[in-house]
């Protein structure tokens, strides 16, 4: 194995942030607010998206700007293709929701570049994938900070891989890991129809700008996916079952026919909610894995399960271990919004640096 260079050794390490979204820009205002109260943050070599790069020396918000202004050009070589754009000690912050980044990430901790991500594609896609990650990570002696991809940074990951530490059997996990599909469940009361629900989400922001990705379960599954390794229990993509909420008229229309078309989820949705009152129930889409399988669906729960509680866009998950036979572990907090996703970020880059607490490979 090459020689390591570690953090610190050589000159101090550069941050260089892909994706300039709602996540990206979120973080780049966070970024700045720390360091006007006087928080030691590395430096921006450059930000960059699909359509160009900028220089991290001018001013940030500008940059974020000219990037989105710019037209699409294939001629462009990102930095991120380049094998010597980033060095050991570097930290490349993804906030994109690219395969194509993701399938980086192993590549960039192998040569020593820690990685802090947003980005479920990595660990919540393919299970060789995730493996090669974190073999990369231990060879490179790097960190592999992904707080953010399943709660938007709360203490999930960290509690889950710390009762694996202590040598606790996880027994299951389950959970309303979505934000957007949280407070879409918390929304829908049947005075409003179910599509105007999903409207008022996606202009706040909660959804993907196309919300048949958090309607079809995909974003759940990517999350249980992660939520399982870290729980040593190797899921395959395929070992999931998933209930998409989406009819096949809209799961077929294009991009441009979705908003028209969501009132076809009206009606069996409707449905549903007067079914789970007629029981006394609520409805909740959740995710599951324990020893009988994994599964990501759309539930009627007992008012007073764990999974019941919470408001607006909470994510609320419930571990049971050895050491919470009983009454389960229960995280609860927001799982959705820019600003806490772009807060665990850079909670994931502060913790890499020298002196800190440092990240789980």
């Amino acid at each position: 194995m090459s020689a390591v260079i570690r953090l610190g050794t050589r000159r101090a390490p550069r941050l260089a942030l892909l994706g300039t979204g709602v996540v990206g820009s979120a973080l780049v205002g966070r970024y700045q607010r720390l360091q006007a109260r006087g928080v030691a943050l590395p430096a921006f070599a450059w930000i960059a998206n699909s359509r160009g790069v900028v220089e991290g020396e001018g001013d940030l918000h500008e940059g974020l700007a000219q990037l989105r202004a710019a037209p699409a050009n294939a001629r462009i070589v990102p930095p991120w293709a380049e094998a010597d754009a980033l060095d050991a000690g570097d930290i490349v912050i993804d906030a994109t929701a690219s395969d194509a980044i993701a399938l980086r990430h192993a590549e960039w901790l192998g040569r020593g570049v820690h990685v802090v991500t947003a980005n479920k594609l990595g660990r919540g896609a393919d299970l060789l994938r995730a493996q090669a990650i974190a073999e990369a990570a231990r060879e490179g002696a790097a960190c592999y900070g992904d707080s953010a991809t399943v709660g938007a940074g709360l203490p999930l990951l960290r509690s889950l891989r710390a009762l694996v530490a202590g040598g606790d059997a996880i027994a299951s996990v389950e959970g309303v890991l979505s934000g957007s599909l949280a407070f879409l469940f918390h929304s829908f009361d049947g005075r409003t129809p179910f599509s105007a629900c999903v409207r008022q989400a996606r202009a706040a922001g909660f959804t993907e700008p196309d919300p048949r990705i958090d309607l079809s379960g995909e974003d759940v599954r990517r999350k249980l996916l992660i939520l399982a390794r870290a729980a040593g229990v190797p899921l395959q993509v395929g070992d999931v079952r998933v209930e998409s909420l989406v009819p096949q008229v809209l799961a077929s229309a294009s991009e441009a026919q979705v908003d028209a078309l969501l009132d076809t989820l009206d009606a069996p949705l409707e449905e549903r909610l007067h079914a789970a009152r007629a029981e006394g129930t609520q409805l909740r889409f959740v995710g599951r894995f324990d020893a009988r399988g994994a599964s990501v669906s759309l539930q009627a729960l007992p008012a007073g399960h764990a999974l019941c509680g919470g408001a607006g866009t909470d994510n609320r998950v419930a571990i049971h271990s050895d050491r919470y036979a009983q009454q389960p572990l229960l995280i609860q907090g927001p799982g959705a919004g820019a600003e806490v996703t772009a807060a665990a970020l850079l909670d994931d880059v502060l913790a890499v640096l020298p002196g800190r607490a440092s990240l789980a490979a």
